[in-house]
């Protein structure tokens, strides 16, 4: 089953310190009284818990969903009672708490109801998948990237390979190894799934030759099956993506790419056991294979232990040594952290704890300043200058690091174990990493908020064009008008005049008695209405008689308006029609028209489709005034078009017209908070509408000229100060969030501090 294997650049023959974890079998961990879920177990977002405190939880249940594309869910490994969600201690070398949601246990160890799927060629691609990403499946091999994502990602016409990773390459770890002893056949079942799954034309198995046990088994459970097992040589970092793809195909994977570019897909043994667990069993990632390794430990070996369980438990179980312990790292020697909390839980990519003694790992010694040996370059597996990265990342200069292809680099620390003048190259590359990533996502932030602004000038610009359009246009109208009044008479003859007045006087006599008739009428019939309800509440001959006098008189008043309205509307066409100067008449005729309809619908949707005598007699008069007001309106809208006025008359009209404007959109803004109804709002807006047009019409007619507007362009902003500007700006908005949230003081002082800096950065800048 062996075929042709390749070789990368560099790397390292290291002792492998195995042996002392693999002398016995793997065991299952006791469970532990508390647990410790963190929500950050993965690369991406962070999950979102959906649990509260105080609520019951059984072995399986999800209690935080993924919080992106690139995320992971999280589940209860066993079943209790969640006590807190918030900070808790962490596995990080920097000591600082992390969000998680913390477990009592119950001991019952009750599982949720699960949901396998044993004929999964039955499923779709896309349930697969979703199945895989509903278990929160992460890489087991230290990684920590979605599963689900990366199967997802591949460019499904182009895949042609799949690589299974169980290398297992950085000393003392062995738990790759003895899952792959102890569980081939569950392996080579997830594999199948992942096959299926991606449809790739070749399968292949990579593992070094230091496992003869694990490759054996791999044998037998592989069978006849078309996946090839191929051996390649012990030397570090072979368990490296591409280190791997490198030796198993010949083929490079391009620099700043992902294997999928190349169409191959890497997935690590662990991850395949846990896609099948996922998919056969239901079962979503709950616990791992770790190694307990170390001088400090009187009995090293692998457990299945839940995730969340404390460390320092593990630890114990494995026979702690607290004299002998020097540091406590998780992961291997050369690509682990230190960590200083035992207390901190075991996650997801947690392969490895080794309690290491003084003189098994001995602290370094002090840096020296490098003596260009080439040492680093000789054995970096990815072909970098680890020196020249050095130089750039203390010099911080961040174009030439990345010119450099500073994230190539795997972090393997190879470069950093050969150095004989003990310089820790991968911290500085770690740090250099990490600003980079900050200044372009501040970057990012800061192009967005310039697209933003750019985006809104440009809206800003059309407006205003916009408007200029048709200030302009109005400009024509008002030239227009003047011309067409030019050739008009100038004034009209004395007698015309005298009658014109005449004709005004009576109009207005005669509307104030109507308006009066209009009133009495009005509370002849609340009156009526009013003695109507009390004598259907309490029934008496007095209340009878009272209604019967009101009834009366009520009709009294309605055939009297009735009598004046007629009369109006006779003497209306013999009388002279007031002139279209007049935009007051125009205007009042216009609301009482609107509010004559608005009081003739309410009344009609008041009364319903049976209205009663007395509804039908109200509502023929609401319809008789309704029409005549139409009328009315009809006879001064057709009314001869107005004189020319004077520069002085049409700048008075004009400034009327604005307060006319601004006492009507403030009625309408009163009645709308007060609650009044559509009925009555409608005629107010109607007022405000012809108050508008009233206004366009003055300003035609003022022959003010448009407001010249001016651009002034800002002063141009060179790089360094537009960085300055941004990061002043971001330091001022952290240090209001802090105090927003209540942050402790010395967050707040150090917040603090920065926008001082920035302050002064940007002042020295500009001094003016």
């Amino acid at each position: 089953m062996n075929a042709k294997v390749w070789d990368f650049p560099g790397g390292l023959h290291l002792p492998a310190n195995k042996q002392q974890s693999t002398a016995a079998p793997s065991i299952r961990a006791p469970l532990p009284a508390r647990l410790i879920l963190p929500l950050q177990q993965h690369t991406g977002a962070p999950a979102l818990p959906c649990v509260g405190v105080g609520e019951y939880v059984r072995k399986g249940q999800c209690i935080a969903l993924p919080g992106s594309a690139i995320s992971a869910a999280v589940h209860a490994p066993t079943s209790g009672t969640v006590v807190a969600i918030g900070e808790q201690p962490y596995p990080h070398p920097s000591g600082l708490l992390a969000e998680a949601i913390v477990i009592d246990a119950d001991g019952r160890d009750e599982w949720v109801e699960l949901d396998p799927c044993p004929d999964y060629r039955q499923e779709s691609p896309a349930a697969l998948l979703e199945r895989i990403r509903a278990a929160g499946i992460t890489g087991l091999g230290g990684a920590g990237f979605p599963t689900a994502a990366k199967l997802a990602a591949r460019a499904a016409e182009d895949l042609h390979t799949l690589v299974i990773n169980g290398a297992e390459c950085e000393p003392y770890i062995s738990a790759d190894d003895m899952l792959m002893r102890e569980r081939a056949v569950e392996l080579v079942e997830g594999i199948e799934i992942l096959a299926h799954l991606l449809q790739p034309p070749q399968v292949l198995i990579g593992i070094e030759d230091d496992k003869p046990q694990a490759i054996e088994a791999l044998r037998q459970a592989i069978g006849e099956r078309p996946f090839e097992l191929r051996v390649v040589p012990t030397k570090y970092p072979s368990g490296g993506e591409r280190q791997l793809i490198l030796l198993l195909t010949g083929r490079e994977v391009p620099s700043g790419g992902l294997p999928a570019g190349i169409g191959m897909v890497c997935v690590n043994v662990g991850t395949a056991v846990a896609v099948r667990d996922a998919v056969l069993l239901g079962r979503p990632l709950i616990s791992r294979l770790t190694t307990l390794t170390g001088e400090a430990l009187t009995r090293p070996m692998n457990v299945e232990a839940l995730l969340g369980t404390p460390i320092g438990e593990l630890l114990e179980f494995a026979g702690l040594d607290r004299a002998k312990l020097d540091r406590l790292i998780m992961g291997g020697p050369l690509m682990g952290v230190t960590l200083s909390d035992a207390q901190a839980p075991l996650i997801k990519t947690a392969n490895c704890l080794l309690a290491a003694s003084a003189s098994e790992l001995p602290p370094p010694p002090p840096a020296l300043p490098c003596i260009r040996c080439g040492d680093c370059a000789q054995v970096c597996p990815a072909s970098l200058l680890p020196q020249q990265l050095h130089f750039f990342a203390k010099g911080e200069d961040h174009e030439q690091l990345q010119a450099h292809n500073l994230f190539d680099c795997i972090e393997c620390g190879a470069c950093a174990y050969v150095c004989p003048s003990s310089i820790p190259l991968v911290q500085y590359y770690r740090a250099a990493k990490a600003d980079i990533r900050e200044l372009q996502l501040k970057q990012q932030k800061a192009e967005h908020s310039r697209l933003r602004f750019e985006q809104r000038q440009e809206r800003l610009r059309h407006e205003e064009a916009r408007k200029a359009e048709e200030r302009q246009a109005r400009l024509e109208r008002a030239a227009r008008l003047r011309e067409s009044q030019a050739a008009a008479p100038v004034a009209e003859a004395p007698q015309s005049a005298i009658e014109r007045v005449k004709s005004e006087k009576a109009v207005g006599n005669a509307g104030a008695d109507l308006k009066k008739l209009k009133i009495d009428a009005s509370m002849a019939r609340v009156a009526l209405q009013k003695a109507e309800k009390q004598l259907a509440a309490h029934d008496s001959e007095a209340l009878r008689a009272q209604v019967e006098s009101l009834r009366q008189a009520a009709e009294q008043a309605r055939l009297a308006l009735e009598a004046a309205e007629k009369a109006e509307v006779a003497a209306a066409p013999i009388a002279p029609v007031a002139p279209a100067t007049d935009d007051a008449a125009l205007k009042k005729a216009k609301i009482d028209a609107a509010m004559t309809r608005a009081q003739l619908k309410k009344s009609e949707k008041a009364f319903g489709d049976t209205p009663d005598e007395q509804q039908q007699a109200t509502l023929a008069q609401l319809r008789e005034a309704a029409d005549q007001a139409d009328r009315h309106l009809a006879q001064l809208q057709a009314a001869p078009a107005p004189e020319p006025q004077t520069a002085g008359d049409g700048m008075a009209l004009l400034k009327k017209a604005k307060i006319a404007l601004a006492t009507r959109r403030a009625e309408l803004k009163k009645a709308e908070q007060a609650g009044a109804d559509e009925a009555e709002l409608e005629p107010l807006r109607a007022a405000l509408k012809e108050a508008e047009q009233q206004l366009h019409a003055a300003e035609d007619a003022s022959g003010k000229p448009a407001p010249d507007l001016q651009r002034i362009d800002k002063r141009p902003v060179d790089n360094e100060t537009r960085a300055l500007k941004t990061e002043l700006a971001y330091a001022r908005a952290d240090l209001k969030k802090l105090e927003r949230e209540g942050a402790d003081e010395p967050r707040l002082n150090a917040a603090r501090e920065r926008l001082a800096a920035a302050e002064s950065a940007l002042a020295a800048r500009n001094p003016e």
